[in-house]
């Protein structure tokens, strides 16, 4: 038996990561602020901690939202389709979902292989530069689990 905070994770994992990633953005900043104007010296990296943090925030809400349904979409034409036609619609958006992302993930993991056999170091913090790549697969592939989720909810409903 799963304990309640587990399934609360596996279907809120998205919005929990972009809490966490936003309450550092805003602690780094507030602390690099408060440096630059004690001191007239500021953090180089933080902007660079921001930056990386802003694109694994993108993509995890971009995943929350096609679990939400809360996509671009047309919604009011779609729940007055019939459900032959909805169906229909639902096979073509999850396919051009899987080309997009599909494609986004394979070249990002691409990218990081060259990354890592070329062993780049971020400029600021000299951590593998890999590290901040890997939001493009693992964004892809959680936002393709999503719409997969929210395509099988949808396709279930007879409404």
């Amino acid at each position: 038996m799963h304990h309640p905070w587990i399934l609360w994770l596996r279907d809120h994992f998205e919005e929990a990561a972009c809490a966490l990633l936003l309450l550092m953005m805003a602690l780094v900043a507030f602390v690099n602020v408060l440096i630059r104007y004690g001191t007239n010296y500021s953090f180089a990296f933080v902007e660079e901690v921001e930056v990386s943090a802003l694109v694994y925030l993108t993509v995890f809400g971009g995943a929350a939202a096609f679990r939400k349904g809360l996509h671009l979409g047309l919604h009011f034409l779609f729940v007055r389709f019939p459900l032959t036609l909805r169906r229909a619609v639902l096979i073509l958006s999850m396919t051009l979902i899987l080309l997009v992302f599909g494609t986004l993930a394979y070249y990002g993991i691409v990218q990081m292989r060259d990354e890592m056999a070329l062993t780049t170091l971020s400029e600021a913090l000299q951590v593998p530069q890999w590290a901040y790549t890997l939001a493009v697969p693992l964004g892809s592939l959680l936002i393709i689990a999503r719409a997969l989720e929210r395509s099988r909810v949808l396709w279930n409903d007879k409404g």
